[in-house]
């Protein structure tokens, strides 16, 4: 529905055309730009040791896990029933608890993430709007999600370098 909305949007806009004197449109790669700051190379590397500190600690629950279930396998045969049991609730809750902890873990990536990109968006958001204003675009194109496979030359322009330069010249 949103890819229809826009088309349409382009098409409404490309049959006004001839009434306004001269339109122009920028398009870029959104996702190739964001890639180039530095702030999400530093965003990567800040979510890799993350997600390593939230691994050490499944493999840590696992290791306790496994150590626990070696130890009932071996005593299994000697333990009274009560005690049997016991170590089965044991079992049984620490492996939900290492279950829960990496569920808990991937939806606090997941967030982490979110707000770390939050501030990079934001910035970048600022510079292509900053662009758009200077370079007297009607609209700025992201063209990762291949919904315009042509924009005519004549209209458009890659808008690509200027909000580089933009980011380049405004550092946060």
């Amino acid at each position: 529905m949103k890819k229809y909305l826009t088309v349409v949007f382009f098409c409404l806009v490309a049959f006004a055309a001839p009434a306004q004197t001269e339109i122009k449109y920028g398009y870029l790669s959104y996702d190739s730009l964001m890639c180039s700051m530095p702030e999400y190379a530093e965003m990567k590397s800040q979510m890799e040791n993350l997600r390593k500190k939230y691994e050490a600690e499944a493999l840590y629950n696992e290791t306790s896990f496994r150590r626990m279930f070696a130890e009932f396998l071996q005593g299994q045969k000697d333990f009274p029933q009560n005690i049997l049991l016991k170590r089965q609730r044991d079992l049984q809750e620490a492996m939900e608890k290492g279950m829960a902890f990496r569920r808990s873990a991937d939806s606090l990536l997941v967030r982490a993430e979110a707000d770390m990109r939050r501030p990079i968006r934001e910035r970048l958001d600022k510079a292509i709007a900053e662009v758009g204003r200077e370079r007297g675009y009607e609209c700025v194109v992201n063209t990762d999600t291949g919904t315009f496979p042509f924009l005519h030359p004549s209209v458009s322009e890659n808008a690509a370098p200027f909000v580089i330069g933009k980011l380049n010249a405004v550092k946060p």
